[in-house]
């Protein structure tokens, strides 16, 4: 009900950009939250569509297109030129999955429970790959410092950009050798149990609702974008930091609340592999196309993340993550640990110096 009557803050937005000229902190605010209900009925139809498919195909569209409005924002973003914001993003999602939306997971699911139990062998495949993905996105950085530092290189910026544009194709062959991997190798890691529940709507319906609320959020993403930079003029943020923060947790709700809704009813295991999985395609597959999209659009982005305030951040969700996947079981006191990580990178943008 709360989802549907936040619909309203669609045209609201759309109504305060284009007829009213309103104040850029006003649209921004109502754009943003607008991005949350269409989030909402972009999973809705995924899940419908996702009993439909079987479960591995079904599982990887509810990853899929929960990215889908990080995505599109981030894209909008990008055709100002504004591509640290977006790299904040790509960090924010990161982070964001990671803590925030596999921490609310755990503090929800195990209210009123000793503890949660998850499959360990799926959780330590996406716990590796994580690893995995973490890796691919420092190289960049660490090449970045190794040719400015110890070389004193002039071309840096030239060569950073080749070799981003490099290793975002690598990822992207990463990505759809894991999707072989998923398919049919391993067809139950993104599985959903429940799969034997009959659709309550038709294809056509799960198709159109999942076209319409992606056109809407990528319309409304649109008006945030351009709104972005006056607002953190006004509230006296960075464009950054709201990148990190307000952007990625606008456009990756669809995780949080698929992750708590089914964290709250025993299934830790998806919940983390909705977590994780999104975490993992950001790096592998988000990213990567960033950079790509980036050359067409005029507006070059290398993968270099150069404040070491992102590299740590980045690393600390592998590590983390990492570390509660070792027992296959959690706690309220981890849930609330994750959040607190999450709580002090996130004091930690908000004081960086721009």
């Amino acid at each position: 009900m709360l989802f549907n009557l936040l619909l309203l803050l669609v045209p609201a937005a759309l109504v305060l950009h284009y007829l009213v000229h309103a104040s850029p902190l006003a649209i921004f605010l109502t754009g943003a939250l607008a991005i949350v209900p269409l989030a909402e009925w972009v999973r809705r139809a995924t899940e419908q569509l996702a009993k439909m498919a079987g479960p591995a195909i079904g599982g990887l569209l509810n990853v899929t297109f929960g990215n889908a409005p990080e995505f599109i924002l981030a894209l909008f973003v990008l055709s100002t030129g504004s591509t640290a914001v977006v790299k904040g993003q790509i960090t924010g999602a990161i982070i964001g999955n990671g803590l925030l939306g596999l921490g609310l997971a755990v503090v929800v699911g195990t209210w009123g429970r000793e503890h949660l139990a998850f499959h360990r062998e799926r959780a330590g495949e996406l716990s590796t790959l994580l690893i995995l993905s973490v890796i691919a996105l420092l190289i960049p950085a660490l090449f970045d410092y190794t040719e400015r530092g110890l070389y004193n290189a002039k071309n840096v910026a030239d060569l950073d950009e080749k070799l981003s544009l490099g290793v975002s194709v690598l990822l992207i062959a990463i990505y759809v050798a894991n999707l072989f991997y998923t398919l049919w190798t391993n067809r139950d890691v993104f599985a959903i149990k429940h799969q034997k529940e009959a659709p309550a709507w038709s294809v056509w319906q799960a198709v159109a609702v999942l076209c319409l609320a992606t056109a809407a959020t990528a319309w409304v993403s649109e008006v945030v974008s351009d709104a972005l930079t006056a607002t953190a003029t006004v509230l006296g943020l960075t464009p950054f930091f709201l990148g990190v923060i307000a952007l990625a947790v606008v456009g990756n709700v669809a995780e949080y609340v698929s992750a708590i809704y089914f964290a709250r009813r025993q299934e830790m295991t998806l919940a983390l592999s909705i977590t994780v999985g999104s975490t993992i395609q950001i790096a592998l597959l988000v990213a990567p196309l960033l950079v790509v999209a980036s050359f067409f659009m005029g507006y070059p982005m290398n993968l270099v993340f150069r404040n070491p305030l992102e590299l740590i951040a980045i690393a600390a969700v592998a590590f983390i993550v990492n570390a509660i996947a070792h027992d296959g079981r959690v706690t309220w006191f981890e849930g609330v640990l994750l959040l607190v990580v999450y709580a002090m990178l996130a004091l930690a943008f908000f004081f960086a110096t721009p």
